[in-house]
């Protein structure tokens, strides 16, 4: 078999997420906020109180990643690990309040990003995209 990497799907996805994540970055650099501390406070900003292990898996980092990233979170006062009342051994995380007024700060510079990334997509293709995605993600 001929391996070409032009025709690799997971050189494209690379090549694409590597410039999303760049481009997420420049765009929220002003907020001292990285792309990988801004995908842990959007899942935040959906569910609080969840534990480390979860936080990690909803935002497809390993634990010691995500463990890093809430420690340098915390340094910041952006969120919070308060150990859950029913069992001492299990720590949820919480966003503090300025974790939670970053929200109508970074929302807009991050849809931004997806808009220009998506510009001259059609809609039912970027569903699709996903649809694929996910279907890949599962396989893997």
């Amino acid at each position: 078999m001929h391996f070409k990497l032009d025709d690799s799907l997971g050189f494209w996805i690379n090549v694409v997420a590597g410039k999303m994540k760049n481009e997420l970055n420049r765009s929220i650099s002003k907020y001292d906020i990285t792309a990988e501390q801004w995908a842990v406070l959007s899942r935040l900003w959906e569910e609080q109180g969840i534990t480390q292990k979860d936080l990690a898996e909803r935002t497809g980092k390993d634990q010691p990643n995500t463990g890093r990233i809430l420690d340098k979170l915390e340094k910041k006062g952006l969120v919070n690990r308060i150990p859950d009342t029913q069992d001492r051994r299990i720590v949820l995380v919480y966003l503090t309040d300025t974790g939670c007024e970053l929200k109508e700060k970074l929302i807009p510079i991050a849809t931004d990003v997806l808009i220009r990334a998506q510009r001259g997509i059609d809609d039912k293709d970027i569903t699709y995209l996903k649809q694929i995605l996910e279907k890949l993600s599962r396989n893997i």
